[in-house]
């Protein structure tokens, strides 16, 4: 029966405590583990029936507005995006609190379904908060935002930790006054100081890498406003509540024309197989990512690729950085002064 014995991986093995077999303490332990799960399902059931209950906003725009908005989309929708866009705009309208999870790999388009979205209530005089996981994607976010948004009389701000303390303070009162129509930024956006005048729809992307915390929040918003989740990877529990039923679910399979698909190949440390991949890619004028998740040997990795790839013009950054050099980093990322960016997960 060896089989059915496998590696724990639930915490530190340091702070874990052994039951002896035939001990009454684990199955004093399972008992705990059941009841948890029971308060959480009773929880969820109390949450999702206070949605079905209460009678949401049914969003009112002008449709000749959501395809003028529509038309500057720089490509053509693929079948599955086209498929969810539609299905985001019937839950908006069917006046009962929209819940939906739009699951697709990177690049397949799930940000334009946020944004057809967010056009949506922002036309109907409500505003939208943008939730991500770290203040780069905010970054990101805001800069696709701005663009897709500049030809409309729409304000957005962003919030994250590359604004400055005044720059906030700025938003958050412009927020609460109901000038600001999308805000986006990380979880700061869910503290207790962040006040909205008419919130009508919160887009979230990638809402496995928010905390415990920040979780409970979003669970509190849930049974208020329209709720729109991005993910690439959703964690099980989001994906069985997706396939149970209780929350609508849209999955961008097809890839974008003239698209490739992504190879992963996992072989051992090798340094002329690092110089040869990053040399294909800078000969096509494209850009490398390399991660490196750990910040103090960071400087020692920049020194090993600089003397492997002089060619290379390598930034680094990592969440240790001060805000204004890490903004400066990305920047000379995204604007190709630089072809190699060395940084952590951040």
């Amino acid at each position: 029966q060896l089989h059915v014995i496998t590696r724990y991986a639930g915490a530190d093995p340091e702070n874990l405590d052994l039951h002896r077999l035939g001990s009454g303490q684990w199955e004093k332990a399972k008992k705990k583990a059941a009841m948890q799960v029971r308060d959480t399902a009773a929880e969820l059931l109390s949450l999702y029936a206070q949605r079905a209950a209460r009678p949401g906003h049914r969003f009112d725009f002008k449709q000749h507005d959501l395809e003028a908005f529509a038309e500057a989309f720089g490509f053509e929708t693929t079948p599955d995006q086209q498929v969810a866009i539609d299905a985001v705009v019937t839950d908006m309208k069917s006046g009962r609190p929209m819940d939906r999870l739009v699951c697709g790999d990177v690049g397949f388009g799930k940000t334009e379904v946020a944004l057809r979205a967010a056009f949506i209530a922002v036309a109907d005089g409500k505003q939208v908060v943008v939730l991500c996981p770290t203040t780069l994607l905010a970054e990101q976010h805001y800069q696709t935002f701005a663009d897709r948004f500049a030809d409309w009389p729409i304000k957005i701000a962003e919030l994250s930790r590359f604004k400055s303390a005044k720059e906030q303070t700025e938003a958050l009162l412009q927020l609460g006054e109901g000038k600001v129509d999308i805000i986006i930024g990380t979880h700061r956006l869910l503290q207790k100081d962040v006040v909205f005048k008419r919130l009508g729809l919160v887009i979230i992307d990638e809402e496995h890498r928010f905390g415990v915390r920040q979780k409970e929040a979003l669970k509190q918003l849930r049974s208020e406003v329209d709720i729109l989740t991005l993910t690439a990877t959703p964690i099980p529990r989001t994906l069985g509540l997706a396939m149970e039923g209780l929350r609508e679910f849209s999955v961008i399979a097809t890839a974008p024309q003239k698209r490739l698909a992504i190879k992963t190949f996992v072989q051992r440390w090798s340094k002329g197989i690092v110089r040869e991949a990053v040399l294909r890619e800078f000969k096509r004028g494209g850009q490398v990512y390399f991660l490196h998740n750990e910040v103090d040997t960071i400087e020692n990795m920049r020194n090993d690729l600089a003397d492997l790839l002089p060619e290379a013009r390598i930034v680094v950054g990592h969440g240790q950085l001060p805000e204004r050099e890490l903004e400066r980093v990305m920047r000379d990322f995204t604007q190709q002064r630089a072809n190699l960016l060395l940084c952590t997960t951040i």
